[in-house]
């Protein structure tokens, strides 16, 4: 699921202040190119926080709707808005591809065949699951 929201960008002397209103998120960046990375990081992380516990991920407001003379750090130096993009599912599946384990039961004589070809048991269950959920990698 892509979305799209509006930031607002603050340049002072010694870094870039970040707002992503929709999220109440304030963060910041060494220099544009890490308050965009840093602000997709911090919407990704709030994004899929939110969907865990059963919240509703904000709709992105229009960028006709934010006043940048209302921002949290209007009063720091020269700010802007401009957009920054968020696949939630991208993110989610970069962000938690920890290892689980459970327990397969399996007939003895399948698990000794498995042993003798050297097959990874878990590899083939999980390109096994990938394969049924038709999940992209």
């Amino acid at each position: 699921m892509k979305s799209v929201y509006p930031v607002i960008f603050t340049e002072t002397e010694n870094v870039i202040l970040v707002e992503v209103p929709d999220f109440q998120i304030l963060t910041e960046g060494k220099d544009m190119a890490d308050a965009i990375a840093m602000a997709r990081d911090a919407i990704g992380i709030v994004g899929i926080s939110r969907e865990d516990h059963g919240e509703a991920i904000p709709v992105p407001s229009q960028m006709s709707q934010i006043k940048i003379s209302n921002g949290t750090f209007a009063k720091e130096g020269e700010s802007f808005l401009s957009l920054v993009d968020i696949d939630f599912l991208v993110y989610r599946k970069q962000m938690d591809n920890k290892m689980v384990r459970r327990n397969v039961t399996l007939p003895n004589w399948l698990n000794r065949e498995a042993e003798k070809a050297h097959i990874n048991v878990s590899k083939v269950l999980r390109e096994a699951l990938i394969s049924v959920l038709e999940i992209g990698r």
